[in-house]
């Protein structure tokens, strides 16, 4: 899997399109230009920016972050406590800190000690401790990033997420838990030789077929939580589709495209919508690789859009048909015109601009994950700044905090971050080809 270097926090996962030298390198010097006006070699001035709390009232940061540590530890030792209450306590209190703080520095000597205590939460534990654990096993992941030590827990991990997500006796809510952090621990931390991101993309397609139309064309009728569970896979898979080299891609399309436009018409809103943008995801991927690419049956299937961006079924809720509407107009108008609705999400004085269905994918998947905290994560987690193609946490004075970045050069930084990750992500992919 694609990393600034083995050991190191990065990961350089997104990124698709290819790139003529000439072009790319004129933007990558104005990006660098951009990224330079606003940030320093130092870092040691987001820690402290974080130790006063972003008022400008300086504290004790040494103290601050002792008792902090105290009570994680405290936390760690819950974990193991005999009573479920404390435990299902302890997971929440970690699952809030990971979230909200940047913890690298003190889980990396304590990895294996936390991974132990969540797969024995996985394990052993009820149905809402599982689920909190699965949550916690994804936001470690976020925090220890894509270098060896969340390689190492991954593979701790992994077993035991697949087998609840896959267990029928298991709970809903804890298998889909599961599926959630499968997708973003092996989008995260999987090993380069593709052998983890093939076993999790099977075991993910093992859960979301089952809603599948059968041999007779004829949706199944789903169980109580199974479109919430089927939702959680298919959106975990459709990230992890996005690190498949474009000869895996080429075979997913044919496979699953026909049997995905069947479940447009599910009973259910949301899993309607999750089908809906991974539909849009995969004509993305195909039209990557060829230009060319056209679904088969697509005439067919913006009909079907088309309906679905239109419904005034007075039997669906009117907050359901507003939500189906807005989204199956964005993926109609991509699959007609290749137009997309671009978003931009701002925290502190930066934004980055969701422009394509794959950035949405893995924006959204991190907001799944850390909640309201991913804006802090996309402002100083250098994985999640890696990812996004921000570079190092930006460095800002007084005078730098009140001036602005004209959006047309923020794009253009984006652009050009997202061409040079692309040109490293395409040589691992052909490296990947013969294992997929």
């Amino acid at each position: 899997m694609p990393r600034i270097k083995k050991g190191k926090r990065g990961s350089n996962k997104l990124g698709r399109n290819g790139v003529k030298g000439e072009s790319a390198a004129s933007d990558d010097e104005l990006a660098s230009d951009v990224l330079s006006h606003y940030s320093s070699a130092s870092e040691s001035a987001s820690v402290v920016d974080e130790a006063t709390g972003g008022g400008g009232e300086p504290v004790d940061e040494q103290t601050a972050q002792e008792e902090t540590e105290d009570k994680l530890k405290q936390c760690i030792d819950n974990l193991m406590d005999k009573s479920a209450k404390t435990r299902r306590a302890a997971l929440d209190s970690l699952g809030g800190a990971f979230s909200s703080k940047l913890l690298y520095d003190f889980l990396i000597e304590r990895r294996l000690t936390v991974s132990d205590c969540l797969e024995r939460s996985l394990r052993k534990g009820g149905g809402e401790e599982q689920a909190a654990a699965a949550t916690v096993c994804a936001q470690l992941c976020v925090q220890l990033g894509g270098g060896d030590e969340g390689e190492e827990g991954f593979k701790i991990l992994r077993p035991v997420l697949s087998a609840i997500m896959i267990d029928g006796c298991a709970s809903v809510a804890a298998r889909q838990s599961c599926a959630r952090a499968l997708g973003m621990c092996c989008y995260i931390s999987a090993a380069e030789d593709g052998e983890d991101l093939v076993k999790s993309m099977s075991h993910l397609e093992s859960v979301f077929t089952m809603s599948y139309p059968n041999r007779e064309g004829t949706l199944p009728t789903p169980n109580a939580g199974a479109p919430g569970l089927h939702s959680a896979a298919l959106h975990a898979w459709a990230l992890l589709v996005t690190l498949c080299p474009a000869s895996r891609i080429t075979v997913l399309l044919d496979l699953h495209l026909p049997k995905l436009q069947a479940c447009l018409e599910s009973s259910d809103v949301n899993y309607r919508i999750a089908v809906g943008e991974t539909i849009a995801l995969l004509v993305e991927l195909g039209r990557d690789i060829d230009r060319e690419f056209e679904f088969e049956d697509s005439d067919t299937l913006c009909e079907c859009l088309k309906g679905l961006a239109t419904d005034g079924n007075k039997h669906r809720a009117k907050n359901d048909r507003r939500k189906q509407r807005s989204i199956f107009r964005e993926v109609l108008h991509y699959i007609e015109n290749e137009d997309f609705s671009e978003e931009k999400i701002r925290f502190g004085v930066e934004g980055i601009y969701i422009d394509s269905w794959m950035r949405r994918r893995v924006y959204d998947a991190f907001k799944e994950v850390l909640e309201s905290g991913v804006r802090h994560h996309l402002q100083f987690n250098p994985l999640l700044r890696d990812i996004f193609g921000l570079g190092p946490p930006l460095i800002l004075d007084s005078s730098v905090k009140s001036s602005k970045i004209s959006r047309f050069e923020k794009h253009l930084f984006n652009s050009a971050a997202f061409k040079a990750r692309t040109k490293l992500r395409n040589k691992v992919r052909d490296k990947r080809a013969d294992v997929m």
